[in-house]
């Protein structure tokens, strides 16, 4: 079954409109996208409301209909640029204007006399160059989820590109060529690639805003509220993982395990809102001392612990150092009275009854403990605490009478 043109430049116009809509109502659920999908909205109403003009440009403002509803148009494609760099920080107030008062301005000189061929062809240099930008948008990380429905987004607006660019540089050729047959096939491919344009992008645009949502739902429920590190959840779930893996490759990984000392006189005597920023130190002090791939967890009060993937006991004991003596250097003032914390530390690795994550945390408590046992601001490790549990249980067993 064909469908006509004039059918698929409504359909266009509609889903233009309709997704403005969806914009709109979006962006109430959205507070953190708000200014974005409001502008979003705005920028494919102004599309729709473009074509809706070119459709009737004759009818209602005659010679003039065509740079009007072009300019509409290619201010509704810079709204949309606007929208989605407003994801990464961006405007792109001065470029916006520069390309509006030079389309501007190239309707005033040459629209009269070659109103076809800026129509058909000198038109869609700006949009070309607006899809660009924005595909550009859309391909930054530092703004956006790296999700699926971005890539499809770049995708879009990339063809887009593709197309309009090749709309304004090989359509005359084509048509010195093939004559009006080849103004005739570009039309009927400029209204199938606009539904795929007016439908396909806006949906990825709002899909990549629901992903965003989810996913800072997913890291909230996986951080710990007060520290911003993992919580127990996220520790066990990436951290079974990585112990799976670096088994699997044969590959280093160790455990530290953390425990504040005296913590709870910190609390009796300062109070909790004073205990509450020595967590957080101590979450930072971790932070900048072990590696960007490190999963990092608060899984107690004021207990931690690190995985550290690629790291050996070596490499693991002197990030535990590194971290005990930074967290000790640091001071902590609390109406005008300043002391310091420290902490104790356990390390395990990967050997004989330690070949799960459960087990490694258990090993690297029992070094822990034996780092508190002999006073504290120290790193004890699992083979180490092992071997003097065996050399006192050999101690007993020759204290024992004889049978």
């Amino acid at each position: 079954m064909r469908v006509d043109l004039a059918t698929l430049y409504f359909l266009i116009i509609g889903t233009l409109l309709a997704s403005s809509a969806m914009m709109y109502w979006e962006h109430l659920s959205h507070p953190k996208r708000s200014k974005e999908l409001r502008t979003l909205a705005v920028g494919f109403a102004t599309l729709g409301a473009g074509c809706a003009v070119a459709a009737f440009r004759r009818e209602w403002l005659g010679t003039a209909g065509a740079a009007v509803s072009n300019l509409v148009i290619l201010g509704g494609y810079l709204l949309v640029l606007r929208g989605v760099a407003a994801f990464n920080g961006r405007r792109y107030l001065r470029c916006s204007v520069a390309l509006l008062l030079l389309m501007g301005l190239t309707w005033a000189v040459a629209g009269v006399r070659w109103q076809a061929a800026v129509w058909l062809y000198v038109s869609a240099v700006p949009i070309a160059l607006a899809t660009a930008m924005t595909a550009r948008e859309l391909m930054r990380t530092d703004g956006m989820p790296a999700v699926q429905s971005r890539r499809v987004a770049v995708a879009v607006t990339s063809v887009h590109t593709l197309f309009y660019a090749a709309r304004a540089f090989g359509l005359p050729w084509l048509y010195s060529i093939y004559g009006v047959r080849a103004l005739s096939v570009s039309s009927e491919i400029t209204m199938y690639e606009g539904v795929l344009y007016s439908v396909v992008l806006p949906m990825t645009l709002l899909r990549l805003t629901r992903e965003e949502v989810h996913g800072e739902l997913l890291q909230e429920s996986r951080s710990d509220y007060l520290t911003r590190l993992g919580n127990r959840r996220l520790f066990f779930e990436e951290g079974e993982r990585i112990v799976n893996e670096s088994a699997t490759h044969r590959q280093p990984v160790a455990l530290l395990a953390f425990d504040l000392d005296r913590f709870k006189k910190i609390n009796d005597r300062y109070g909790h809102k004073t205990g509450d920023e020595v967590l957080k130190s101590f979450a930072d002090t971790v932070r900048a001392t072990a590696s960007a791939d490190a999963i990092l967890a608060r899984i107690g009060g004021e207990e931690f612990a690190a995985l550290l993937p690629g790291c050996d006991s070596h490499r693991a004991s002197k990030v535990g150092e590194a971290v005990a003596h930074r967290f000790a250097a640091t001071s902590h003032s609390v109406d005008g009275d300043t002391f310091r914390a420290t902490v104790s530390i356990g390390l395990a690795v990967p050997g004989r009854g330690t070949a799960s994550l459960a087990d490694l945390l258990s090993a690297a408590d029992q070094a822990l403990y034996r780092a508190k046992s002999l006073g504290g601001n120290r790193l004890v490790h699992y083979d180490d605490c092992r071997e003097d549990v065996d050399a006192e249980d050999a101690r007993r067993e020759s204290l024992q009478p004889p049978a």
